[in-house]
């Protein structure tokens, strides 16, 4: 498709107008928490909340090493618990940023504090031999999280819950608390052969793992909570794993796997624009022929979350890498910058073809609550449905969506290095 083709191509259709967020922000959230709270006081039988839970977990960061960690339970008993539970599964039902809250805010979270180390003492699991914790409410936490579907449990609890929302950048947000006093299983959960391998080989380092489950099939969404349950890498180094970390994790090391797997491809013949919006976020994915190279431009305006300066426009952040990859973490773009480059890696992967990418993410005032960087990883995944635009330089690409842009070209030229380095190469004149 021409460029200029593609570029009319930008008016919403009805998908996408459906997914839309409404520009005036909702306030529902505020009744919904009224409601989940008269659905806890229904639920509990004496002191325990029995139900099922979703196959997900949430482990703290604060007070690190030693750190909540909890079960996600939904307070109505009838509802489809998987559904609770974050996956590209949200995206293709066309979820909004009220949705995600009421899901959330929807869930209890039953936490107690313990220490990231609990895990590598105590018995053996099975005949494994892998010498974790199994047993407690850290070894119940860690079956709901292996296992491949939503987990019967009865959770003790110790009050009623702390009505309020956690919001996180990276991590999805999380509803009530409550303080946990135990908790039990009430069936025996069933854990994939591929995750049971992973278990029995204590020899094996975690990122190896990780690329392995995403090869047998499981997406990034399973593997992270693997991961935060402790349940991956060599015996000796089994840990609980923070929420926020291991979604990074998770996408940094599956990345680079999906990366490895393409250095010696081909290049793409003639550059591509590719586009998504979602959630208030508008995505241009710029892919242009060359070696591997790829960088996430945010550009935040004045009346979205993440603006720490609002006063003076704009925000703009940006992180790069070349064929090589990085060695150290980004902290411009945190989690975002994985989560998007794994969504472009994965699209050049089903091609077996390699690419310099450049990612503009425009965050807009319409993305007035932070769900987690799930949302970026989808938005990107699901801006190569359909086909591109193209065009015979990387230059005429820029100067296409020039005016799409709530920057200027020089503006970006001065943040980003692809657009700087790219634009005076010879095959752009």
């Amino acid at each position: 498709m021409q460029l200029d083709e593609f570029i009319e191509g930008f008016e919403e259709d009805e998908a996408a107008q459906r997914r839309r967020l409404a520009a005036e922000k909702s306030y529902a959230i505020t009744d919904h928490l009224e409601d989940v709270e008269q659905q806890f006081e229904a639920a509990v039988q004496g002191d325990s909340l029995f139900g099922s839970t979703a196959p997900e977990i949430f482990v703290g960061r604060s007070g690190y090493p030693n750190v909540s960690t909890g079960l996600l339970s939904p307070v109505d008993t009838d509802a489809t618990a998987a559904g609770f539970a974050t996956s590209g599964d949200w995206y293709q039902e066309g979820l909004g940023i009220e949705d995600v809250l009421q899901r959330r805010t929807g869930m209890v979270n039953s936490t107690q504090t313990t220490s990231v180390d609990s895990v590598s003492a105590g018995g053996g699991r099975g005949s494994s031999g892998v010498h974790d914790v199994w047993n407690g409410f850290v070894g119940v936490q860690r079956e709901v999280a292996i296992a491949d579907h939503p987990v019967d449990v009865e959770v003790g609890l110790d009050g009623t819950p702390e009505m309020d929302v956690s919001f996180d950048d990276v991590g999805t947000p999380t509803g009530p608390r409550a303080h946990a006093t135990g908790a039990d299983l009430a069936e025996n959960p069933h854990v994939p052969r591929p995750v049971e391998k992973t278990l029995s080989d204590d020899d094996w380092r975690a990122e190896g793992a990780m690329a392995y489950l995403y090869r047998r099939g499981f997406d990034v969404y399973d593997i992270n909570t693997i991961l935060s349950a402790g349940a991956l890498g060599q015996a000796s180094e089994r840990s609980l794993v923070p929420t926020r970390w291991s979604i990074t994790a998770v996408d940094d090391t599956v990345g680079q796997y999906v990366r490895g797997t393409l250095r010696n491809a081909d290049t793409i013949d003639k550059p591509e624009l590719w586009y998504n919006e979602y959630m208030g976020n508008r995505y241009w994915v710029v892919l242009a022929p060359g070696r591997w190279e790829f960088e996430l431009v945010e550009m935040k305006a004045p009346q979205s979350v993440w603006n720490p300066r609002p006063e003076t426009g704009y925000y703009m952040s940006s992180a790069h890498e070349g064929y090589d990859g990085r060695t150290a973490y980004v902290e411009e773009t945190a989690g975002a910058y994985y989560a998007a480059r794994l969504g472009v890696l994965e699209h050049l992967q089903e091609r077996a073809k390699q690419a310099k990418c450049l990612v503009l993410r425009e965050i807009t005032e319409n993305y007035w609550a932070p769900v987690g960087v799930w949302q970026v990883r989808e938005g990107v995944r699901n801006a190569f449905d359909g086909e591109p635009g193209t065009a015979q330089s990387f230059r005429e690409t820029l100067t296409a969506i020039a005016d799409q842009l709530p920057v200027s070209l020089g503006q970006l030229r001065r943040k980003s290095e692809l657009v700087a380095g790219l634009q005076s190469q010879l095959s752009d004149f």
